[in-house]
């Protein structure tokens, strides 16, 4: 298993969960976890994936999210586990 944790961060609308789960799927992408909260007009969304039977590798997988997130406007950051955990270490 290739774990990812992609983060979804901006003004909140609808169709955000919608549009980065349809293209997860597009490319064969597992959601394993996902979470979500909405502050006010804010959304937020971390999710953890399964990219190991993915059909786009790592980097056009973060293109093709990349752009998404800039149709629908928000930010979208995508990490490998790995790194994740060692950036958010305590």
């Amino acid at each position: 298993m290739e774990r990812v944790v992609i983060t979804v961060t901006g003004k909140d609308r609808v169709g955000i969960v919608a549009k980065i789960a349809s293209t997860l799927a597009e490319n064969n992408v597992n959601i394993l976890d996902i979470r979500q909260s909405l502050m006010e007009d804010l959304f937020t969304m971390i999710m953890l994936v399964d990219i190991s039977k993915s059909k786009s590798d790592f980097e056009e997988l973060v293109k093709k999210l990349d752009k998404v997130g800039e149709e629908i406007g928000v930010k979208v950051i995508v990490q490998h586990e790995d790194i994740f955990k060692y950036m958010h270490r305590i």
